[in-house]
């Protein structure tokens, strides 16, 4: 902590030189992206949160970390909260703590690579109304006090083979030139880096857990398209595959190819591109055009060749799980089994498969207390024992080249209470309702996202996050448009989109349950009306010890026992047969 407190004080000292009474940091890069390289890890080099999402904010005497509500308990353990107040970002929005802080003339600053213009724009109604200035800052006050900050990352870049693509990548750089000139549009700036990794079937390794190249893109309505990615990244396949029409450039160039865009109409994403492009291109004289990244829906909607490839992909990431929880339940109950050991575990066995990558996100092993932190995260100083008797919830995928995996099951060790499996139960009753629901075409999430809480709900609980995510194909596991979740939702879920469904119960310091699948929009039998479904991608039984049958209705039994049928039919091939019995017994019908 007291190294905490020194850099906090150098951060203020190199504000103070250049007259700033404040500066925000951001748990973000210049892509926007849940997960940075170790040379973007400012807020955690800051203040020593890990947390995939948050922000602090820095002035002369006092300072404040922003969190949502997955990490309202995390916060607390790693940051000190002598140096920092805790904020929930919803309900104490740092708006309103800078008017109650921020004075006359004060100035607050911030990096304008690591900001969209939308997520300033309360905070500097904030400051106008306290009487202070936001501005940008003249460089990144952390890297300049960052003594050993890693250097960028120099992972190759490489082709992302057809067979797993679906579409070459000429006929997506088409489809998308088409749709700027049916718009009047000269060009299209993108940062995503999922989105140009998708767009030009490639894929990377610079950051944690996301298989893509941290890089820029712009293509114009020709068709043609520069790359902005160090050249160190690139050899002579990569190049091969891209083709000569796609040419790649330093992204220290970026900014002069830029500028010669004046008068032409720039597509850019205001969302989620940094304010620092729209800045430059306005700068330049150029038209912007603040619209959705071009790629975000058709990415979203995957094609047959990627929806196989997810199938297959949770096929053997299901007997995966299954091996997981047969080795699980032989081990002994006490004090010998740790969360790490058991994260360990089922990390490795994910490694043997010929087309693992990489996990899709560090695993969440949470026993008893542990299990109720949302994104918690394991390790050799947190790890306790798996309870004798209690509940222990794991949250855990992989990124295989022919798709991403995400799922959560909560066990129960021993015995659980009737309060354990009441609570266990109502979340299964939401992910059943969900998961079995026919709907109307043009449905957004947001519709839907009372289905996953309704049970919860009559016993007068609820879950603090969303209930579903999009997930790409060996890309983002956190993947947009599409979501479920009480936030209103402008996209309506289509054919081909994958979304989580995990709807969750949590009691603070005493367990946390979480039943997550993926599963996969279809096309159903019509009605009047066009109608849409869901189809389980997620293979592997739910504890039955944890379940009140009692609870259950007749149509939530037959939609439980007809997917652990599937689950077993499926994954018994897999298996050996000791795994396979197990599974024959965890899936008998109830």
């Amino acid at each position: 902590m007291k190294d905490r407190s020194a850099r906090l004080s150098a951060l203020r000292r190199e504000m103070a030189i250049f007259g700033m009474d404040g500066f925000i940091i951001p748990r973000s890069d210049e892509h926007q992206g849940e997960y940075v390289a170790p040379c973007s890890e400012r807020l955690a080099w800051l203040t020593g949160f890990s947390g995939s999402a948050g922000f602090a904010i820095v002035l002369t005497e006092k300072a404040a970390i922003f969190v949502d509500g997955r990490y309202t308990l995390q916060v607390t353990k790693e940051v000190d909260g002598q140096n920092f107040d805790y904020r929930h970002v919803t309900d104490e929005p740092a708006s309103d703590w800078l008017e109650n802080q921020l004075g006359e003339g004060m100035t607050l600053s911030y990096d304008p690579w690591l900001h969209t213009g939308p997520s300033l724009h309360r905070l500097k109604a904030a400051c106008e109304k306290a009487g202070a200035k936001l501005v940008a800052a003249p460089h990144n006050f952390i890297d300049a006090i960052w003594a050993d900050r890693p250097s960028p990352p120099l992972n190759p870049v490489y082709p992302h083979p057809l067979s797993y693509a679906g579409l070459c990548h000429g006929e997506k750089l088409s489809q998308l030139a088409d749709q700027l000139r049916s718009k009047g549009q000269d060009a299209v700036v993108l940062s995503l880096p999922d989105s140009i990794a998708w767009l030009f079937n490639i894929r990377g390794g610079d950051i944690p857990c996301t298989p893509v190249p941290l890089c820029f893109a712009l293509i114009h309505a020709d068709g043609s398209a520069i790359l902005f990615l160090d050249h160190r990244k690139a050899d002579e396949t990569l190049r091969n595959h891209l083709g000569e029409r796609i040419k790649i450039y330093d992204p220290d160039d970026l900014g002069t190819e830029l500028d010669q865009l004046k008068g032409l109409k720039v597509r850019l994403d205001g969302a989620t591109a940094p304010k620092w492009l729209h800045d430059r291109l306005k700068k330049a004289k150029a038209e912007v055009i603040l619209g959705d990244d071009p790629t975000i829906l058709p990415k979203a909607c995957k094609n047959a060749c990627e929806v196989k490839g997810m199938q297959n992909a949770h096929r053997r990431d299901g007997a995966v799980m299954v091996r997981f929880l047969y080795w699980l339940s032989q081990q002994p109950y006490g004090d010998t089994l740790t969360e790490m050991a058991v994260s360990d575990k089922i990390d490795g066995l994910r490694s043997e498969d010929d087309l693992f990558h990489d996990l899709s996100f560090p695993t969440i092993s949470g026993a008893g207390e542990n299990g109720a932190i949302v994104h918690y995260r394991v390790s050799p100083q947190s790890s306790i024992p798996l309870p004798a008797n209690g509940l222990y919830l794991v949250d855990s995928g992989a990124q295989y080249r022919d798709g991403t995996t995400d799922i959560t099951r909560t066990i129960v060790r021993g015995k659980a209470t009737p309060e354990m499996k009441d609570r266990f139960t109502r979340v299964l009753k939401g992910h059943i309702a969900l998961s079995s629901t026919r709907f109307p075409k043009g449905t957004t999430g947001s519709q839907l996202d009372v289905l996953a809480r309704h049970a919860l709900w009559q016993g007068g609980l609820d879950y603090d996050h969303g209930t579903g995510h999009g997930v790409g194909s060996f890309l983002n596991v956190h993947e947009g448009p599409q979501r479920i979740s009480k936030a209103y939702s402008k996209t309506a879920l289509q054919p081909g989109m994958v979304i989580s469904n995990e709807p969750g119960y949590y009691k603070a310091g005493e367990y946390g349950i979480r039943l997550e699948n993926l599963i996969c929009v279809h096309e159903s039998e019509k009605g009047e009306r066009e109608m849409f479904e869901f189809h389980p991608l997620t293979l592997c039984p739910f504890d039955r010890n944890g379940i009140e049958v009692t609870l259950l209705n007749e149509q939530e039994l037959d939609w439980l026992n007809t997917y652990h049928q599937q689950v077993c039919d499926e994954l018994t091939p897999l298996l050996e047969k000791d795994e396979a019995a197990w599974l024959a017994e965890m899936t008998q019908p109830l």
